[in-house]
Order: structure tokens, then C-alpha cells, then sequence
């Protein structure tokens, strides 16, 4: 059974311009030890995916349909009361921003306290010591003197790790990442990496990685999603999608990653802007971007069927399977095909 099962998820948010529709019929589910990345450029969705699911988007603006079982439970029907019992303890999430998620005011030790207090009937001095503890598991210096810093004391990979704790400090089934990589140099980056999958394997807890970088997703993913304009384009196993990608926008993506086999001056790029989800386009999204588009494109929305013979594989695309083997014999050369 599914820890984390989301079925036809759609999140459509009122603006003074009209009706922004942020999620269109996202589903996917996520086993228990297991890591899904969400990947797609800026605005595809997939950071709404997650707050809708946490409960976190502005009730006076947001309308939300479909479902999203935990555990067997809908969140999305479940009593407020219940889903903040849930929220921060059995389910808990890295937000983007470090600095601006992170009290300025407190010191990281009474935040990560108070986080303890809100969902276990522990004394003060257990649960700071909880905190030290859970400090130490994700490698910050000197725990024991840096519990009592403000986070603006902090460098900004030692603020993720901070994020990383007070997240884990619960010991949730379930983890949502919103690019918890994000802006950090490459060093830190590994570290960080390397830090989730090591206390994934301690902690047992389920990963939902949201992230821009398929690079990142390569690394410690076993299922990928691919949203564009709202909806899910792709989704496979992560070795399916480095082998044999399905879909003219995942192509993209992959082809505008660095490869240390190839010396170029310039990296691939996907022509074009990401579509207005206020007014997007209709058919396909990707169709004014894709040099692939045909008629059909611009007027009939491609539904998600199975891709390539594999129930697991499923892509948004009107392409023949002719054209799409020809595209991916281009990318098979390359270190697409192998995922380690």
C-alpha cells in the first residue's frame, strides 16, 4: 500500500486577473523508503503540489479537488484540527528559503523545542536534547555551542541542514523537499544530497523532491514526474526516464544538462517561455515550444498513456513511437542511458 497515494490533484487559485489554475490533474503515489522527484522549470507546479497536499495554501483564494490518501486518510477532506496533528510530525517539509522560513528572532535551538512540544508530551530538557541529538545527525559543527545561534549566525548550507533537523526531528514517514539544494555551491549541494539519503535509510522516511535539476534526480530519485504548464507530462522509473525519455520536453531538460564527455561553448536550451497559467495555451502546453509541433497539437490535449511498452512509463504526447526511438537514439550515446 501506498504511503502517499494522489489521484486527478487540481488547485485553482482567484486573482483580481481570473482564475490561475496552479495544479491540473497531477496524480502519483509514493511507497514507504522510497523517493519521488517532481522536476519541471519555475512555474510548472510543482512546489503548489506540495503545499496543497500539506494543507498550506490560502483557504480565501484556493479551491482544491481530487485526493491525496496518507496512510488511507484524504488530507484534503481531513478536519483541520487532524491534518495539524499530521502536519509537522508524521508529514513534514524543507521549504525553499532557509532564511525567510527560519524565525529571525529565536535561536535555532528554541525552534527546533517548540517544534518537539508541539507533537510529543516531553519535557523541556528531553526535547532540547532531541534537538541536539538530531543537530549532530545532520552534521552541524560544534552542536552542542551552535544550538543557541540565530539563524542569521548560520552559512547557508548550515540553515538547510538546520531546515533538514527540524523536519526530521519528529521522525516523519514522510518527507517533502521543495528544493532543499537550492542556490547552495556544488560542494554543499553533494553534502546535502548525501545527507537526505543517509537519513532516509536511518529514519525509514518516504522523499517527495521537489527540484528544477535532473541531475539532482539522478542521484537519489527512484520514481521522476515531469510537470509542465500545471499538469504531469512524464513519469517513470528514474532509470526509464534517463534511457528512453518520451516526451519533447523532457528531452529538453536532459539536453540542456552538462556533459563532461562533450566540450561545447553553449548548453542545449528549450526555446521560449514557460505558458501563463491564467491563460494557457490550448491543446498541448508544450506545443509552442516543441519543434515537433503538428495540427493536432495546437487544438487536442494529449492524454497520459503508457509509454514504450511499460506500464510504468507514461507520457503526454501525440508523437509517433517512430519519431520518439529516433530522438532517443540521439541521446543513447550519451550518459542519458545509464543511471548508477
Amino acid at each position: 500500500m501506498a504511503l502517499l497515494d494522489v489521484k486527478d490533484l487540481r488547485t485553482t487559485f482567484r486573482t483580481d486577473d481570473g482564475l490561475v489554475k496552479a495544479v491540473e490533474g497531477v496524480s502519483f503515489s509514493v511507497e514507504p523508503g522510497q523517493t519521488l522527484g517532481i522536476v519541471g522549470e519555475s512555474g510548472s507546479g510543482k512546489s503548489v503540489t506540495c503545499l496543497t497536499i500539506m494543507g498550506l495554501n490560502d483557504r480565501r483564494s484556493a479551491v482544491t479537488t481530487g485526493e491525496a490518501f496518507f496512510k488511507g486518510d484524504d488530507l484534503l477532506t481531513m478536519p483541520s484540527s487532524k491534518l495539524r496533528s499530521i502536519r509537522g510530525n508524521e508529514i513534514a517539509m524543507i521549504f525553499q528559503d532557509p532564511m525567510t522560513s527560519l524565525n529571525p528572532v529565536h535561536t535555532i535551538g528554541w525552534q527546533l523545542v517548540e517544534a518537539v512540544h508541539l507533537h510529543q508530551d516531553v519535557s523541556r530538557s528531553q526535547a532540547r536534547a532531541s534537538a541536539l541529538d538530531v543537530l549532530k545527525a545532520v552534521g552541524i559543527p560544534r552542536a552542542d555551542q551552535r544550538i543557541d545561534d540565530y539563524p542569521h549566525q548560520f552559512s547557508g548550507g548550515m540553515r538547510q541542514r538546520v531546515m533538514i533537523a527540524m523536519a526530521l526531528i519528529n521522525n516523519p514517514d514522510l518527507l517533502l523537499a521543495d528544493e532543499p539544494t537550492n542556490a547552495l555551491d556544488v560542494k554543499p549541494q553533494a553534502q546535502i544530497l548525501k545527507l537526505m539519503g543517509t537519513l532516509q535509510k536511518e529514519f525509514g522516511s518516504a522523499i517527495v523532491l521537489i527540484t528544477h535539476d535532473l541531475g539532482v534526480v539522478a542521484e537519489i530519485a527512484d520514481d521522476v514526474v515531469v510537470m509542465y504548464g500545471a499538469q504531469v507530462v512524464e513519469r517513470a522509473t528514474v532509470n526509464e526516464l534517463f534511457a528512453r525519455p518520451s516526451m519533447p520536453y523532457t528531452w529538453g531538460l536532459l539536453g540542456s544538462l552538462p556533459r563532461i564527455d562533450h566540450d561545447v561553448e553553449r548548453l542545449a536550451q528549450i526555446p521560449g517561455s514557460p505558458p501563463s497559467l491564467l491563460n494557457p495555451p490550448t491543446g498541448c502546453r508544450f506545443h509552442p515550444r516543441c519543434k515537433y509541433a503538428m495540427s493536432i497539437c495546437q487544438s487536442v490535449m494529449p492524454e497520459l498513456l503508457a509509454a514504450g511498452g511499460s506500464a510504468t512509463h507514461l507520457s503526454r504526447c501525440h508523437l509517433d513511437q517512430a519519431t520518439r526511438d529516433a530522438e532517443i537514439k540521439k541521446l543513447e550515446s550519451g550518459h542519458f542511458a545509464e543511471v548508477t
